[in-house]
Protein backbone atom coordinates (compact mmCIF):
# COMPACT_ATOMS: atom_id res chain seq x y z
CA UNK A 1 0.00 0.00 0.00
CA UNK A 2 1.07 3.43 -0.87
CA UNK A 3 -0.23 6.95 0.18
CA UNK A 4 -2.27 7.25 -3.00
CA UNK A 5 -3.91 3.77 -1.73
CA UNK A 6 -4.43 5.20 1.56
CA UNK A 7 -6.10 8.60 0.62
CA UNK A 8 -8.32 6.28 -2.02
CA UNK A 9 -10.11 4.38 1.27
CA UNK A 10 -10.17 7.34 3.63
CA UNK A 11 -12.34 8.93 0.57
CA UNK A 12 -13.92 5.73 0.18
CA UNK A 13 -14.82 4.93 3.92
CA UNK A 14 -15.21 9.17 4.53
CA UNK A 15 -17.62 9.34 1.50
CA UNK A 16 -15.26 13.00 0.88
CA UNK A 17 -13.30 14.20 -2.16
CA UNK A 18 -9.69 12.97 -3.13
CA UNK A 19 -8.96 16.31 -2.13
CA UNK A 20 -9.83 16.34 1.66
CA UNK A 21 -8.90 12.70 1.87
CA UNK A 22 -5.58 13.52 1.30
CA UNK A 23 -5.45 17.13 3.15
CA UNK A 24 -7.07 14.22 5.89
CA UNK A 25 -3.86 11.64 5.50
CA UNK A 26 -1.14 14.68 5.13
CA UNK A 27 -2.62 16.03 8.60
CA UNK A 28 -2.56 13.09 10.43
CA UNK A 29 1.51 12.49 9.03
CA UNK A 30 2.04 15.92 10.00
CA UNK A 31 0.69 15.55 13.58
CA UNK A 32 2.70 11.88 14.02
CA UNK A 33 6.03 14.14 12.59
CA UNK A 34 5.67 16.82 15.03
CA UNK A 35 4.62 14.37 18.62
CA UNK A 36 7.66 12.26 17.45
CA UNK A 37 9.76 15.53 16.77
CA UNK A 38 8.40 16.84 20.04
CA UNK A 39 7.79 14.01 22.57
CA UNK A 40 10.15 11.69 21.32
CA UNK A 41 7.08 9.04 20.19
CA UNK A 42 3.60 8.30 20.81
CA UNK A 43 0.96 5.21 21.16
CA UNK A 44 -2.00 4.73 19.03
CA UNK A 45 -3.70 2.22 21.26
CA UNK A 46 -4.80 -0.83 19.48
CA UNK A 47 -2.52 -0.08 16.71
CA UNK A 48 0.99 0.01 18.01
CA UNK A 49 3.82 2.73 19.39
CA UNK A 50 6.43 4.97 17.41
CA UNK A 51 9.27 5.58 19.48
CA UNK A 52 12.17 8.14 18.15
CA UNK A 53 15.41 6.15 18.28
CA UNK A 54 19.05 7.54 18.29
CA UNK A 55 22.16 5.98 16.78
CA UNK A 56 25.59 6.93 17.99
CA UNK A 57 28.04 7.81 15.55
CA UNK A 58 30.86 5.00 14.50
CA UNK A 59 33.24 3.39 12.01
CA UNK A 60 32.35 1.42 8.65
CA UNK A 61 34.01 0.55 6.25
CA UNK A 62 33.80 0.83 2.49
CA UNK A 63 33.30 -2.29 0.92
CA UNK A 64 34.82 -1.68 -2.37
CA UNK A 65 38.08 0.15 -1.15
CA UNK A 66 38.24 -1.80 2.61
CA UNK A 67 39.03 2.37 3.51
CA UNK A 68 37.62 2.89 7.23
CA UNK A 69 35.13 5.26 7.09
CA UNK A 70 33.27 7.64 10.08
CA UNK A 71 29.30 7.11 10.27
CA UNK A 72 27.38 10.05 11.49
CA UNK A 73 25.07 9.45 14.14
CA UNK A 74 21.49 9.72 13.51
CA UNK A 75 17.58 9.13 14.32
CA UNK A 76 15.34 7.03 13.04
CA UNK A 77 11.76 5.81 14.21
CA UNK A 78 10.72 2.91 15.45
CA UNK A 79 7.55 0.61 15.38
CA UNK A 80 6.90 -1.57 18.22
CA UNK A 81 3.29 -3.72 17.09
CA UNK A 82 0.34 -3.85 19.72
CA UNK A 83 -1.04 -7.04 20.78
CA UNK A 84 -3.89 -6.31 18.96
CA UNK A 85 -2.60 -5.65 16.23
CA UNK A 86 -0.15 -8.69 15.87
CA UNK A 87 -3.50 -10.72 16.38
CA UNK A 88 -5.40 -9.65 13.22
CA UNK A 89 -2.12 -10.20 11.47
Amino acid sequence: MNKADLIEIVRETAGCSKAAAGESVDAVFEAMSKAMKKEGGFTIVGFGTFKVSKRAARKGRNPQTGETIKIAASKSVRFKASKQLKDRL
